[in-house]
Parts: C-alpha cells; sequence; structure tokens
C-alpha cells in the first residue's frame, strides 16, 4: 500500500493569482496536440499545411474549454447551477467533463472543416491521433488534485487517503484513455486508412478504457450509482460511444474511401 502525498494544487502564487497544477495540464495538453499535429502536417503527402495547424488548434481548444464546462454542469452539476446561476462560469473552482468537451470539439472541428472547405471527417481523422497525451496529463492533474479516487481496494499499489485505501483510478485511465491511446492512434495514423477509421478507433480506445476503469472509479458524490450498485453516470455516457466507434470503424472499411487527409499520388 502507498501513501497519498497529498499534493498542494496551487503550482504557483504571484500575489492575488494562483496557478494551479490542473490548469497547467491543460496547457501542456493544447502544446502538445499543435506539436503533433505540426509534425503530422509537415509529412510527406500531407494534405494540411504547418499554417492550418494554429486555427484548428484555436478551434479545438475552445471546443474543449466551453464543451468541458458546459457538459460538466449539464450532466453533475446542475445541482449546483440551479443554486447559483454563475456556477457555470467558475472554471477555476474545477469541473469539466470528457464527454462534453468532446462534443465541444466535433462542433468546432466540424466548423473549422466547414471554413476551410474540408470534409468533415478527414479533420475528425486528422485530430483523432492528437489528445492522447493531453488526456494523461489531464488525468495527472486529477490526481494531483486528489479528485476522480476509486473503490476501496488491497492491491499493492492502493493509494491511502484520509485512512481508506482506494484504487488511484485517475492514473489508471491515464494509462489506458491516455498513454495506451496516444500510442496506438499515432502508430494507426502513420499510415494510410479509410476515411473516419481513426475516428472510430479512438472512440472504441478510450471508451473502452473508460468503461473497464468506472467499475473501479466511484462516482460523483452528489449523483451516485445509477443502478445496481455500479452503474455510473460515466457508464451510460461512455457507452454510446463505444457503439459509435464501433460503427464508425466497420464503416470505414466496408466504405474503403481514401481519406482526404493524404494525396492520392
Amino acid at each position: 500500500m502507498l501513501v497519498y502525498p497529498g499534493f498542494d494544487p496551487v503550482a504557483l502564487e504571484l500575489g492575488p493569482l494562483k496557478v494551479r497544477w490542473y490548469g497547467l495540464t491543460y496547457l501542456v495538453a493544447f502544446a502538445v496536440a499543435w506539436w503533433l499535429a505540426r509534425r503530422r502536417a509537415a509529412q510527406p503527402g500531407s494534405t494540411w499545411k504547418v499554417t492550418d495547424v494554429d486555427d484548428f488548434l484555436f478551434f479545438a481548444m475552445l471546443g474543449v474549454i466551453l464543451g468541458g464546462r458546459i457538459g460538466y454542469t449539464l450532466f453533475y452539476g446542475m445541482e449546483f447551477w440551479l443554486q447559483d446561476p454563475l456556477y457555470l462560469l467558475r472554471v477555476w473552482e474545477g469541473g469539466m467533463s470528457f464527454h462534453g468537451g468532446l462534443i465541444g470539439v466535433l462542433v468546432a472541428l466540424a466548423l473549422f472543416a466547414k471554413r476551410r472547405g474540408r470534409r468533415v471527417a478527414d479533420v475528425f481523422d486528422f485530430a483523432a491521433a492528437l489528445p492522447g497525451i493531453g488526456i494523461l496529463a489531464v488525468r495527472v492533474g486529477n490526481f494531483i488534485n486528489g479528485e476522480l479516487w476509486g473503490r476501496p481496494g488491497d492491491v499493492p499499489w492502493a493509494m491511502l487517503v484520509d485512512g481508506v485505501a482506494r484504487h488511484p483510478t485517475q492514473l489508471y485511465e491515464a494509462l489506458l484513455e491516455g498513454a495506451l491511446l496516444a500510442a496506438v492512434l499515432w502508430w494507426f495514423t502513420s499510415k494510410p486508412r479509410p476515411q473516419w477509421a481513426p475516428a472510430g478507433l479512438f472512440l472504441i480506445m478510450y471508451s473502452s478504457g473508460r468503461l473497464i476503469v468506472e467499475f473501479w472509479r466511484l462516482p460523483d458524490a452528489h449523483i451516485g450509482y445509477l443502478a445496481g450498485g455500479w452503474l455510473t453516470m460515466g457508464h451510460v455516457l461512455t457507452l454510446p460511444m463505444l457503439l459509435a466507434g464501433v460503427a464508425l470503424l466497420l464503416m470505414a472499411y466496408r466504405r474503403n474511401v481514401p481519406s482526404g487527409n493524404r494525396t492520392t499520388a
């Protein structure tokens, strides 16, 4: 058993300004995604220009931040929002939903595709290989914040938190939804794949990791289990992602339409 060290969530204080580790993990996520996108755009045969990446990332950032906060409020924080109309704006207090962020990104990137005259599927496929390291970083931020703990457990790597040994489910998610997803998607997209295949694989890998970890992760205290002492809101929101990913991957290889992210020559 390991003892949770109880990190200070504030990385730096400059007078009244407090810079939190959780916020810095989002900066890491965006910076790594930008770097990876520029690398992929610079590869021979890519139809993307390096300058396209900057606008692409701007739209993606807006989608993540707005979608993540609005999604968290709608899925998990309606009770708080009804009590405080300004709750939606209190981003510095924490509370971001991956599912809401994903919806926000999809909308934002669809708008980007329309502005640039690209097919939406190609933009989604281009984006699929980019967020894995960012997800890892944000989950580490959850660990530093001491939030999203798992059920009590007696595994050797369980963390002693307030006198209870718990599964460090933030780190489970960092490995499955972050590191593993990043490695597999980067490899998968390094070669030409049918249109929609990268997006489908991303949904399958993220949702599989999240569904597995949800069996050990504690639900939000104000929501609890939805049924059977195991079904969580995370399960309910993630299962459609898995089904959509399987459908996209099957459709991709059945249609076998070449991606517009690479030249056909």
